[in-house]
């Protein structure tokens, strides 16, 4: 049999000639970003493994000092508190603490922005102005600390404009949600992401109430736990502070809060929250996009 020319379509010759290209944008998203002026080029992918265990009490020097100094100290978030009932016996907890874990969230930033770099150098590589509809993943490979971090998302370039020059733009956002933003005045300068650790150390009064009891000293009626509610607070108002920092003046939209907690033992609990959201900057006024066109017709 002869080999002679694959007998296509025109249109489908046209598009082999031109190139083919990934995405991982859904259909209207993709309709949405071409309506914009912004041409999918590419799915562009980062990972990075980390390893991270506990850190021993000898280990915990590394970035805090939790077992000495006050509420806003130099190394981070510490906080004491102290039985109110004096010494009872050996197994009474009578000093109890809340401190920053440092060095997990230095562990987890490590991992994440090296993740994030290789996605936007496969970006660079392909000449993408932007990356749009960003998702990020965060998994244990084993039950011995690994954690692999993977991002993906969709290099974009802006139809006619020159070639980039800079580090490209990056935003968890796509399609209309994007539109939305460019249609309020804002362009997406790169996503931002957070987090943070506090580990409690429980004194009595914690201990008692976390395992139901208020003990022999509990008074009838409902108990506030202060030193939880004081970890979850400080957990929160630490991401908070830490993307306030990262923004340097722009705005984030977009912010997505979450806050986990994990039991290490009685009355021992580690809370971690990650803030998340998209860095942008006005560069208009509002100026209302115009009514898109429909793509399909029913008659």
């Amino acid at each position: 049999m002869s080999e002679g020319p694959l007998d296509l379509p025109e249109a489908a010759q046209r598009r082999f000639s031109q190139g083919a290209f990934s995405s991982g944008l859904s259909v209207s998203d993709f309709g949405a970003c071409l309506d914009m002026g912004l041409e999918p080029v590419g799915l562009v992918q980062g990972f990075c493994a980390m390893h991270w265990g506990a850190y021993s009490m000898s280990g915990l020097g590394r970035g805090t000092t939790p077992f000495t100094g006050a509420p806003g100290a130099a190394h981070g978030y510490v906080q004491n508190y102290q039985c109110p009932h004096g010494m009872i016996s050996s197994e009474h907890r009578t000093w109890g603490q809340n401190y920053q874990q440092n060095w997990i969230e230095d562990a987890w930033r490590t991992g994440f922005n090296s993740a994030y770099s290789r996605m936007m150098a496969e970006a660079q590589a392909l000449g993408a102005h932007g990356v749009v509809g960003v998702i990020d993943g965060e998994n244990p490979l084993s039950d011995t600390g690994v954690v692999e971090f993977h991002l993906r998302g969709t290099a974009v370039r802006v139809l006619d404009a020159p070639a980039p020059s800079a580090t490209p733009w990056s935003t968890f956002l796509a399609g209309q949600r994007l539109a939305k933003s460019f249609e309020a005045g804002y362009a997406p300068v790169s996503i931002i992401t957070a987090v943070t650790s506090v580990r409690v150390w429980s004194y009595c009064v914690t201990e008692y109430l976390l395992g139901g009891t208020g003990g022999m000293w509990a008074n009838a009626g409902a108990a506030e736990i202060h030193q939880i509610v004081d970890a979850q607070n400080e957990v929160r108002d630490l991401a908070r502070t830490r993307v306030r920092a990262s923004l340097h003046g722009d705005v984030l939209h977009g912010a997505h809060l979450e806050v986990s907690a994990r039991e290490i033992g009685p009355g021992d609990v580690e809370f971690q929250s990650r803030l998340s959201g998209n860095r942008v900057r006005r560069f208009k006024d509002f100026d209302p996009l115009p009514v898109p066109r429909p793509t399909v017709r029913l008659s």
